[in-house]
C-alpha cells in the first residue's frame, strides 16, 4: 500500500521517489533501480498514457514484477480530475489514485476530492489531493506567483475535510522543463507541515537541484515526482 511506504518514509524523516512510467521496460526499470538503491519506490500510470497500456494491463504488469521484487513497490493513478476515470482505474486494480482539484475553487476541490475518497473506501484505495496548484511550463504557468501556493491553514482544512491518504502542495515548483530556476518557497513548506501530520507530495521535480529536493525532504516532503526527467 501506498499509504504504508510514505508511513515509514515519514517515521524515517525521508521521501519516497515515485516515477511516471509508461510501459513494461519503464516499470522494470523504475523497479530495478530501486532494488539497486535498497529503497521503496511509487510506479505511477499518468492517465492519457492508457492509449499506450491500459489500466488493467499497467497494474498487472506493476503487481507481476513487484511480487518478485526485493524492495516495497506501490501503484498510483497520477493527475487525475474525472471521478469516472479513477473509478475506471480503481475497478482495473489501482491502489492508490489521485484526485485532482487543485484547479478548482477550495471548496469545489473539497468536495470533489472527499466524493473520490468516499468511493475509494469502497475498494480500500488510497487517495492523494492537491491544495494550491502545481501547473505545466508548458501551458505558459507562472510558478512563481505566490496567489497559486498552498496556504498552510487551507491545507489543513483540506486534509481534515477530505479524509486523504497525501498531499501534494505548491511551494514553487512546476510540471515539465523549467525555462528558469524556480525558487522553493521552504519556508512555507515548513508551515504547511506544522499544520498538518499528513504526508506531503512534491510535484515537478524534473530540473531542481538535488538540494532543493534535499531540503523539501527535510521540511515535510514524503513523496517526490518525477516525471519529465525520466522521459
Amino acid at each position: 500500500k501506498v499509504r504504508d511506504i510514505l508511513k515509514a518514509a515519514q517515521q524515517a524523516n525521508t521521501a519516497v521517489i515515485a516515477f511516471d512510467a509508461l510501459d513494461c521496460n519503464t516499470i522494470s526499470a523504475c523497479i530495478r533501480g530501486a532494488e539497486r538503491a535498497r529503497r521503496p519506490v511509487i510506479v505511477m500510470l499518468y492517465p492519457n498514457m492508457r492509449s499506450m497500456m491500459p489500466f488493467a494491463a499497467f497494474a498487472q504488469a506493476v503487481k507481476s514484477m513487484a511480487r518478485s521484487a526485493s524492495v516495497p513497490v506501490g501503484l498510483h493513478l497520477d493527475h487525475c480530475s474525472d471521478s469516472t476515470v479513477i473509478l475506471e482505474a480503481m475497478r482495473d486494480g489501482f491502489t492508490s489514485v489521485m484526485a485532482d482539484g487543485s484547479a478548482m475553487p477550495m471548496e469545489e476541490n473539497i468536495a470533489f476530492t472527499k466524493s473520490v475518497v468516499d468511493m475509494a473506501r469502497v475498494f480500500d484505495v488510497d487517495v492523494e489531493g492537491e491544495i494550491g496548484h502545481v501547473g505545466q511550463v508548458a501551458a505558459g504557468f507562472d510558478y512563481q506567483n505566490k496567489e497559486t501556493f498552498t496556504v498552510p491553514e487551507e491545507a489543513a482544512e483540506f486534509a481534515e475535510r477530505t479524509g486523504v491518504t497525501s498531499m501534494a502542495v505548491a511551494f514553487g515548483s512546476c510540471h515539465g522543463l523549467y525555462k528558469a530556476a524556480p525558487h522553493l518557497d521552504l519556508e512555507r513548506l515548513a508551515e504547511i507541515r506544522r499544520c498538518t501530520s499528513i504526508p506531503l507530495v512534491l510535484h515537478g521535480a524534473s530540473g531542481l537541484s538535488e538540494e532543493a529536493v534535499v531540503e523539501s525532504i527535510k521540511r515535510g516532503i514524503c513523496k517526490v515526482n518525477f516525471a519529465t526527467e525520466l522521459r
